[in-house]
C-alpha cells in the first residue's frame, strides 16, 4: 500500500509539472506571436480613407470629368494657375506648405461644390486650417484682379455689343442688361434683419450689368438683401459715373428701373390694362434682350454652386467670394457658354427680383 501511495504521489507531482511547463510555454507561444503581429503590423503603411476622388488623380481624368469636378477645363485650369503665379502665389514658402496646384484645385472645388472645410481637409490632405487659409488667399489675390477682367466697354466694343443686341431684340443703341440677383448666406451676426429679403430668407445683392455674352462688365456687390434694385443702382458706384460711361447708349433693365433717373435705362411699361400695340412689342422686345443678364446670373450659381447657400458669416468673405466667381465667370467664358446640365439654360434658384 506504501509503495502504491508513492506511486501516486509522484505521478500527481509529474502531471502538475507538466502543466507548469505546458502553461509557461503556452505564454511564451503567445507571447511571441503577439510581438510577431507587431512587427507585421508595423511595417503595413497605414491607410486613410478618404472619401471621393484624392485630388491628385484629378489631372488624370478626361476633359469631361475633371470639368465636373472642378467646373473649369485642363486649359483654364492652367490659365487659373499662371494667372495666380504672377501674382506671386506661387512665392517661396515653407516646405510644408500647400503648392499652388493644390491650392487651385481645393480652391475651386469650394467655390463649385457645397463641401465643408473636413470635407476638403479630408480630400486634399492637409489640416481644416490650412484649407480654410489657402481659400482666402486665393480669394485675396483674385480680387486684386477683379478690375482686369471685369472691365467696362472701349468704344469699338460699344459698336459690336449694340450691333449684337439689335440681332437679338430688334433695340438700337443697346450695349448691356441690368439686374440684381440675391445670394442667399447665414444671417450676419450685425444688422442682421437688414438681409432679411422679401421671400423671407436672408440674401446679399448682386448688381450686374452684362453684354450681350453675358460676360459681366460691372458689378456692385455687398448691398443687403431687404434694399431694392433702384436704390442699390444709386448706391453704385457705377451710378456715379453713368453718364460718362454710357455716352449716349442704352442698357435694357426691368421695372424695378422704371424712374427718370435712369434716363440710360430702357425699360418695359407697365400693364395697365391700356398698352398700345407698340407698347406690348417694345415689351416683348425688352424681354428678349433682358434674358442675357439672367441667363449670367443663372450660370454663375449652376457653375459656382457655393453660391446657392453661403454659409459665411463674415460678409467681407461673402463679398470676396461673389467677386471671384463674377471674375472666373468672365475669365472661362468661351465663345458659347453652354451649362452641359441645362443646355436650354440655367435656372436661377429663386434668386428673381424681389
Amino acid at each position: 500500500m506504501a509503495d502504491r501511495a508513492a506511486f501516486v504521489c509522484l505521478c500527481e507531482t509529474f502531471y502538475r509539472q507538466r502543466s507548469r511547463v505546458l502553461a509557461q510555454l503556452n505564454e511564451e507561444e503567445e507571447e511571441e506571436l503577439r510581438v510577431r503581429n507587431l512587427i507585421v503590423q508595423s511595417s503595413i503603411p497605414r491607410i486613410i480613407l478618404k472619401t471621393g476622388v484624392e485630388w491628385g488623380r484629378l489631372f488624370d481624368m478626361d476633359e469631361r470629368t475633371f470639368y465636373r469636378h472642378l467646373r473649369v477645363n485642363h486649359a483654364q485650369f492652367d490659365y487659373i494657375t499662371e494667372v495666380l503665379r504672377q501674382q506671386g502665389l506661387d512665392r517661396e514658402q515653407e516646405d510644408n506648405e500647400i503648392h499652388l496646384k493644390q491650392k487651385v484645385s481645393l480652391f475651386l472645388w469650394y467655390l463649385a461644390n457645397q463641401n465643408s472645410f473636413r470635407e476638403l481637409s479630408d480630400k486634399f490632405d492637409v489640416a481644416q486650417s490650412s484649407a480654410h487659409r489657402c481659400v482666402v488667399e486665393v480669394l485675396q489675390t483674385l480680387c486684386t484682379m477683379v478690375p482686369t477682367f471685369i472691365n467696362w466697354f472701349t468704344e469699338c466694343e460699344k459698336l459690336s455689343v449694340s450691333a449684337a443686341f439689335r440681332a437679338m431684340c430688334g433695340i438700337e443703341n443697346i450695349i448691356g442688361a441690368i439686374d440684381g440677383c440675391h445670394i442667399k448666406l447665414q444671417r450676419p451676426p450685425i444688422r442682421g434683419g437688414d438681409y432679411l429679403n422679401r421671400k423671407g430668407y436672408y440674401s446679399i445683392v448682386l448688381q450686374g450689368i452684362v453684354d450681350s455674352r453675358g460676360k459681366f462688365r460691372d458689378i456692385f456687390v455687398g448691398a443687403p438683401g431687404r434694399v431694392h434694385d433702384s436704390r442699390i443702382l444709386r448706391k453704385s458706384t457705377f451710378f456715379e459715373r453713368s453718364a460718362e460711361k454710357m455716352g449716349g447708349y442704352m442698357l435694357l433693365g426691368d421695372s424695378a428701373y422704371i424712374s427718370r433717373e435712369y434716363a440710360f435705362i430702357t425699360t418695359p411699361k407697365r400693364d395697365n390694362g391700356a398698352l398700345t400695340i407698340h407698347d406690348q412689342r417694345q415689351n416683348t422686345q425688352i424681354s428678349r434682350g433682358r434674358v442675357v443678364v439672367e441667363q449670367a446670373f443663372g450660370r454663375l450659381k449652376c457653375k459656382w454652386r457655393r453660391l446657392r447657400d453661403l454659409q459665411n458669416t463674415r460678409l467681407d468673405v461673402v463679398v470676396m467670394l461673389i467677386m471671384s466667381a463674377c471674375m472666373l465667370h468672365n475669365l472661362c467664358a468661351g465663345p458659347i457658354d453652354i451649362c452641359e446640365d441645362h443646355p436650354a439654360g440655367c435656372p436661377r434658384h429663386e434668386d428673381e427680383n424681389i
